[in-house]
């Protein structure tokens, strides 16, 4: 199924989106909330100087973590969460979130370990990015929320946590949006070689294995982002005020310590955490996704991502897969706002 992109009009949709979303903070949503009531909520702090059009961002402990994360519409809408990849941050949701609350949802986009204002609650935590980690950060965030289903949507890292989730608690997702489909993998996969056209598109993975890679990621966090946005978008022609707004993401203390932990381990060269171990075993087993689930990809995405005909089997339940056209890349919710929009309406009525 093709959507097309109507980019020109995003910085006038996002406005108008956010106006309309500040004035649904004080209804009621039409459909049953997901969410218990607002004491979790009223209980997180506050974050000054947050980004717009996400509004004040907040702060919640949740598992090993202080969580930063966007929240907007009615406190007993039915819950979407907007899960973002690497190196990206929440802004890829700017139209997308409020265009939601805008429709009743109560939408709550985290930062990921290592982004933004989230941080470790420990200085002895492994910064280990390890999917199950984070994943389970995703687990916990909910229960710190004490949200008990939501709909789940996420691009890159996020789509593959939003994956996990579906395919180990199926019970807290009520429906699924995935960028690139079935992302869930296993350090063993890792360890196949691949085509060499396919080895190619990961070659940054590779540099990461190396001291050299660590070393340069830390002293050219902002160039290698922003290089590993155009590759992955090449017909996304983003400005600098656009990448600027996700870089800042980057200057938390921990990121490249996160970064270079996720693709190490994949490659087996870096060592998980026990307590997730069981986890990464059923993960290794490719398990099935049950829940209502709609996959999404660019027609112009040039990051690596597995073919639609190869991860269909994984989704068992209800499904759907949509390729949008236009020249859009692996950013699909920031370069196709409408279509992930739709996506994730279509999939929570599934």
């Amino acid at each position: 199924m093709c959507q097309n992109n109507d980019s020109s009009r995003r910085h006038v949709l996002a406005a108008a989106a956010f106006a309309i979303a500040l004035a649904q903070f004080g209804m009621t949503g039409a459909a049953l909330a997901e969410s218990a009531p607002s004491d979790a909520t009223q209980a997180s702090k506050i974050v000054v100087g947050a980004p717009n059009p996400l509004g004040t961002l907040k702060q919640i402990h949740a598992g090993v973590l202080d969580v930063a994360y966007a929240e907007l519409g009615p406190i007993d809408g039915p819950v979407v969460i907007l899960l973002h990849g690497w190196p990206y941050d929440i802004h890829a949701y700017d139209e997308v979130a409020p265009a939601l609350a805008a429709k009743g949802y109560r939408v709550l986009v985290p930062y990921a370990r290592g982004y933004g204002a989230t941080r470790f609650l420990s200085a002895t935590t492994p910064r280990n990015a390890e999917p199950a980690a984070l994943a389970k950060d995703v687990v916990d965030f909910m229960d710190a929320l004490k949200i008990h289903r939501a709909v789940l949507g996420g691009f890159d890292w996020g789509a593959r946590s939003a994956d996990i989730v579906a395919a180990l608690w199926p019970q807290r997702v009520k429906a699924l949006v995935s960028v690139s489909g079935y992302l869930i993998g296993s350090q063993e996969a890792g360890k196949q070689p691949l085509p060499p056209k396919a080895e190619y598109l990961w070659w940054y993975q590779f540099y990461f294995a190396t001291e050299r890679g660590h070393q340069g990621y830390a002293k050219y966090t902002r160039e290698f982002a922003k290089l590993i946005w155009q590759l992955a978008s090449p017909q996304w022609h983003f400005d600098d005020a656009t990448f600027e707004r996700s870089a800042a993401a980057l200057d938390n203390p921990d990121q490249v310590a996160v970064a270079i932990h996720n693709y190490r381990w994949r490659l087996g060269l870096a060592e998980g955490q026990e307590e997730y171990a069981a986890l990464e075993e059923r993960l290794a087993k490719s398990p099935s996704i049950t829940v209502p689930t709609i996959t999404m990809e660019g027609d112009a995405n040039g990051a690596p991502h597995p073919v639609a005909e190869a991860y269909r089997k994984y989704f068992t339940g209800k499904y759907e897969y949509r390729l949008i056209t236009g020249g859009i890349g692996h950013n699909l919710p920031q370069e196709a706002p409408q279509a992930f929009i739709q996506a994730v309406i279509d999939a929570d009525r599934l």
